[in-house]
């Protein structure tokens, strides 16, 4: 047996690669390589048991570009791929830093690319070098940032990320995840395995390279093996976390009306409880999570006001509402070019258009595409040709009847009796023909000037863009 499949490097490597393909072996598998002596190890463990299994083994590199030794790397990891004779793929990505800093900013478009060649090349499984002292750095990281058990579980061994890889088929699994660090230096040393360096992890500007060479070194002469303790913590906040989602999962389903939460529920349940379930309701809608500050006060906010007034919390993906003892989450919309300030001359008329028959007109500054139905009760398409129609908002006052055996009401009371909420109304247009009104998003046609046939008649109907 040679050295590369001897040892308790190899062999934690094979039972990770056993559990994750107990079902059924994947028919192939990719790593994220870097280059660096992580990765390297990797590239030669996953080739060995590719080999062993008759599996198709890829390698995949991102180009980040920041560094000047940026291009070595890559024509280092084509050509160790090569002379394994393992399919190697490299992307290119362009860095912009954001808000969240330049790491961030690489590790978003590193995964970014890496979900897209498995996707290109079919691949399911993708391994990365994650180890024992970066779960140790992970961990610790999120204490630092205070984070609650999902932050503290660290990495899995395998998971799916569709948001991150852009691949919602892809499982990402870190078979290195039990071995130390000094474990794979000694491994790469045995095998004379070569491998780059990369001159940005010594850089202390980074949290976790201050972490990894200021704080670790100090850890570990103080507390000797530490981060197989850090591990156990991880594993214990994980059997903590699922616990907390299996009751999140069993509160929301309790709690839903619709697509909304039903506040009276939410008041019921104790805070924690109530903290804990909210978070999975972001969690379920891909929405960023809250810090607990802010949690606490769309709480305050949207729970204990009083029952009829209408509350908007702003979170940064969306806004939170309530309407009618419900919680809704509602998107960001784009300002609409109707719409107008308070202050504007409430006589400005909005757009003016004629109808030639067409079965739908479009009005982006409106928001949506209007839509000429044919129906057995509408409008005479004659009639209808001959009127200068008028699209707008609702300005106040306008009143609909929606048949002869009901009252004329204003559109207000209309709203309010179809349960539509104000922020909705808000970007319902209306359609009118001089004075005349004919039809109310969200209400529907006034039937003064609506017969029955003969002949088909026109039934107005609004559709609104998608967000």
């Amino acid at each position: 047996m040679s050295s590369q499949q001897a040892g308790p490097v190899p062999a934690t490597f094979a039972r990770a690669l056993a559990a994750l393909s107990a079902d059924a072996p994947p028919p192939s598998i990719a790593i994220a390589y870097s280059g660096g002596l992580d990765s390297s190890a990797l590239l030669h463990l996953a080739h060995a048991w590719a080999q062993q299994h008759g599996i198709a083994l890829f390698a995949y590199h991102v180009h980040h570009g920041i560094s000047p030794n940026a291009d070595a790397w890559l024509a280092h990891c084509a050509s160790a791929a090569t002379a394994l004779g393992i399919g190697f793929a490299a992307r290119r990505v362009t860095l912009e830093k954001g808000k969240s800093g330049i790491e961030a900013a690489a590790r978003k478009l590193r995964y970014a690319a890496l979900g897209a060649m498995c996707r290109e090349h079919g691949v399911r499984l993708m391994l990365t070098a994650h180890h024992l002292d970066d779960q140790a750095e992970t961990v610790l990281l999120q204490l630092l940032r205070g984070s609650g058990t999902a932050g503290l579980s660290g990495m899995d061994a395998a998971n799916a990320a569709p948001d991150l890889l852009v691949n919602p088929e892809l499982v990402m699994a870190r078979p290195l995840l039990p071995v130390a660090r000094g474990e794979l230096e000694a491994y790469v040393r045995e095998n004379a395995i070569a491998y780059v360096d990369d001159e940005s992890n010594i850089d202390p500007r980074y949290a976790r390279n201050a972490l990894r060479h200021k704080v670790m070194p100090a850890l570990a002469q103080a507390f000797p093996g530490f981060q197989e303790r850090f591990a156990r913590s991880a594993a214990h906040a994980q059997s903590a976390q699922r616990l907390l989602t299996e009751l999140a999962t069993q509160d929301l389903a309790s709690c839903l009306a619709g697509e909304c939460i039903d506040v009276a529920k939410l008041r019921a349940m104790s805070v924690d409880r109530a903290y804990n379930m909210l978070r999975y309701w972001f969690g379920t809608r891909a929405l960023r999570m809250p810090s607990t500050a802010w949690l606490s006060e769309m709480v305050t906010q949207l729970v204990e006001a009083r029952s009829d007034a209408q509350l908007l919390v702003t979170h940064p993906d969306c806004h939170v509402r309530r309407h009618r003892d419900r919680l809704y989450l509602t998107p960001k919309l784009a300002e609409l070019a109707g719409t107008r300030d308070e202050d504007d001359d409430v006589n400005t008329p909005g757009q003016l258009f004629r109808w030639q028959g067409e079965a739908q007109i479009a009005f982006p500054a409106y928001g949506g595409v209007l839509h000429f139905d044919e129906a057995g009760q509408g409008l005479d398409p004659a009639w209808l040709r001959e009127q200068a129609l008028q699209i707008d908002f609702r300005k106040g006052g306008e009143r609909l009847k929606p048949a002869p055996n009901r009252p004329t009401r204003s559109l207000k009371y209309h709203y309010q009796a179809c349960d539509v909420p104000a922020w909705e109304r808000e970007r319902l247009p209306i359609v009118s023909a001089g004075k005349a009104l004919l039809f109310a998003a969200g209400i529907g046609m006034d039937c003064h000037h609506t017969s029955a046939g003969p002949g088909a008649r026109i039934s107005l109907r609004w559709q609104a863009l998608a967000a």
